[in-house]
């Protein structure tokens, strides 16, 4: 196990590392907490022995938002500055070259849903609570929670729950797309590993060139979009995975080769 400062952390099992958000009771997203998740994004980004991430704050709360106390007395140059930062540590989140799912338990609102979007994949407990409450203080989500939002449930359903600040139920945010999975409370760290656990032992660099065509041609054009994946596909020739998995599939079918991820 790795610390980050005081209240991040992460651990290693099975090919699968774990970022955990532990600041009782309700994780608020402090400055030190958001530049300690961009460290920890990176250094499993970069361990080879990690196939896949989990990003989970415990058993009663994913993050309950950014810790309003802090912000209370910042002033525009203040926020002008670190709202930059805020948004570059939360993007090494969206950035780990792996799949990635977040572990929702109890609460995951403003920077916690925000910090849960960057993630590929969200799975939540059955009776979660997910929102952007910002609009509620005179303010906006900042750490990403209208772009992500909005190109997770789409711009009608992303400006209803900004407008509006409203929480939403899990099977609400099931419906629009917001969540992946539902399972039982108390069980969504199980189903996350359960989601991730199938990449363990997969073609490590294709995975990360199919989490980068499709994350950067969202941002692009159809046809810039197209020669990103052209690039990449083309790339996958130089890797031992491919003449591993064409040979196998050529000699003995789908699904039987074994790849090291070089």
């Amino acid at each position: 196990m790795s610390q980050y400062g005081e209240y991040v952390s992460t651990s290693v099992e099975a090919g699968i590392g774990t970022i955990r958000v532990d600041r009782p009771k309700m994780n608020p997203l402090d400055v030190s907490i958001q530049d300690a998740l961009g460290d920890a994004a990176r250094e499993l980004g970069r361990d080879d022995a990690v196939a896949a991430v989990v990003v989970w704050g415990g058993e009663r709360v994913f993050a309950a938002g950014a810790d309003i106390k802090e912000m209370l007395d910042m002033s525009y140059a203040d926020m002008a500055k670190r709202g930059a930062v805020l948004q570059a540590q939360f993007t090494e989140v969206a950035r780990i070259p792996k799949p990635t799912v977040a572990a929702i338990e109890g609460y995951a609102l403003g920077a916690g849903c925000e910090l849960a979007m960057t993630c590929d994949f969200r799975v939540a407990a059955s009776n979660a609570k997910l929102g952007q409450p910002e609009i509620l203080l005179g303010v906006i989500p900042g750490a990403g929670g209208t772009q992500r939002l909005t190109r997770l449930v789409g711009p009608a359903k992303a400006k209803d729950l900004v407008f509006s600040g409203r929480m939403v139920e899990a099977e609400e945010a099931l419906r629009i797309g917001l969540v992946d999975e539902l399972c039982e409370p108390g069980q969504a760290y199980a189903a996350a590993l359960a989601r991730v656990k199938p990449y363990v032992g997969g073609p490590a660099i294709a995975l990360r060139a199919a989490k980068e065509a499709i994350d950067r041609g969202l941002e692009v054009d159809l046809e810039t979009g197209l020669a990103i994946e052209s690039q990449l596909f083309a790339g996958m020739f130089a890797t031992q995975d491919r003449a591993a998995g064409m040979r196998s599939f050529a000699e003995n079918g789908p699904g039987k080769a074994t790849f090291q991820g070089r």
